[in-house]
């Protein structure tokens, strides 16, 4: 969780996000403001002196309504006249628009407009009152409100324009779809698949950016084969001054100059065979020669050689075994370098070697007590000739081929190593198989 917010922070798709968001936001606001001051607009002509067309036809008006008050008469004029109309006497309490809340008992007296008017306040609005024949006649200007045909419009257009600014958004996205395809790319890339390519028919700047892209991968490719080619060359190449070696060796008088000698020839020998062996891996095509094995009792044959270790070797196998398809040579090759690596730092210490099956994995484990690896140097140690202490010589260091081939091995099976380890405690190496059988 840590790692994934920075990630959807710094990305560029969220953060053009955010600023849809931002301008949506913006959208609302601005019109939430001028809602605002339209309703505000209103409300000051609501409070504003009534015209001078009401004051000079008041009595036209209640002349109109007549006395009795004609009330269908009265209901048509507030139609016509935008107003609502209260009648007030002891027989009757009318009013125009049931709707309004107009409240006459709370009416206020303002001043006086003729002999039968006034002018009058309820709230923040004025009304007028005319008294004639016993009936008290209250007229009040209604100010035009939105419709529900104007509020659909509104939010129609609030509608509209979220998608017009989500379809913008999706727009860019899509043009912007190749960085996405680049960062993708470059990372498989990185992770050694150099025959990976981007695929892009753009022909604008990002389509050049991907083509860029490709070329260099094309570069690294070639520079690479090159290099794995040579080094296959030439440690093929060295087969026959070796042998020639060992064999001029053999007529040698037996002492430490010939124990010696041959110690070093078999040194080299072993680094050229590991050499082949890794480049044979980590090509695209290599070929595993697959067999069906119980692999809890392969794995136990293969710990034989290793009985007599003075540490002592502990073993933690399943009840169950369970049969896989997996190279025989290259596993036995695996779990060997796992073996002579923990026998050589473990420090005369127990090693323990552990199988596990969970679900469609196998794993195996080999953990020794020895002086352990820095974490800093975790993250290289499966590497070609890393060694973490420089200092080592080859005798106790090796040549830093061996762990960079059990994840060779590893990953050809379809799996994967992992090392845990703590100085001064210990290391744990352990392989993932897939489960694959016939």
């Amino acid at each position: 969780m840590k790692t994934l917010v920075p990630k959807v922070a710094n990305s560029l798709f969220f953060r053009l996000l955010l600023i849809f968001s931002a301008t949506v936001i913006f959208f609302f606001v601005i019109i939430s403001l001028s809602l605002r001051q339209l309703d505000q607009n209103w409300r000051a002509e609501r409070v504003s002196p009534i015209p001078d067309f009401y004051l000079n036809n008041i009595n036209q008006i209640v002349d109109s309504i007549g006395i009795p008050p004609d009330l269908r008469q009265a209901s048509q004029l507030a139609q016509d006249l935008s107003l609502t109309i209260i009648i007030r006497s002891p027989h009757i309490n009318w009013q125009s628009d049931e709707a309004d809340d107009l409240d006459i008992h709370q009416a206020q007296f303002v001043r006086s407009i003729s002999a039968e008017a006034q002018m009058m306040t309820v709230g923040d609005e004025d009304v007028i009152r005319v008294a004639r024949g016993g009936y008290e006649y209250f007229l009040n200007r209604k100010v035009p409100s939105l419709s529900d045909y104007d509020y659909f419009v509104i939010y129609m257009g609030l509608g509209v324009a979220i998608i017009v600014l989500f379809l913008n958004y999706w727009l860019v996205r899509r043009l912007l779809d190749p960085v996405r395809l680049l960062r993708e790319g470059a990372e498989r890339i990185c992770e050694g698949d150099l025959g990976y390519r981007v695929k892009t028919s753009r022909t604008d700047e990002l389509g050049e950016l991907t083509h860029s892209v490709n070329q260099m991968a094309d570069s690294l490719q070639s520079m690479l084969e090159a290099k794995r080619q040579l080094l296959l060359a030439i440690s093929h190449e060295l087969r026959t001054p070796i042998t020639r070696a060992k064999l001029q060796l053999e007529f040698m008088d037996d002492g430490q100059v010939k124990d010696n000698l041959r110690d070093d020839i078999d040194e080299i020998d072993l680094l050229i065979a590991d050499l082949i062996e890794a480049e044979r891996l980590s090509g695209r095509h290599y070929a595993l020669v697959a067999e069906e094995v119980d692999f809890t009792r392969f794995v136990n044959l293969t710990l034989e050689p290793y009985t007599g270790y003075e540490g002592g070797l502990n073993k933690k196998f399943p009840k169950r075994d369970r049969s896989m398809q997996i190279d025989k040579l290259r596993i036995r090759l695996l779990l060997t370098n796992l073996l002579n690596n923990a026998v050589r730092h473990g420090r005369n210490n127990p090693i323990t070697v552990a199988i596990q099956f969970t679900g469609s994995d196998a794993v195996l484990e080999v953990r020794d007590q020895g002086e352990g690896i820095a974490k800093e140097h975790l993250s290289q140690i499966s590497e070609p000739f890393f060694r973490p202490d420089s200092s080592r010589q080859r005798h106790t260091g090796g040549f830093g081929l061996g762990l960079y081939l059990c994840r060779l091995i590893a990953e050809a099976h379809g799996g994967k190593l992992e090392i845990d380890s703590t100085l001064g405690v210990g290391t744990c190496v352990r392989v993932k198989l897939p489960i694959k059988s016939s």
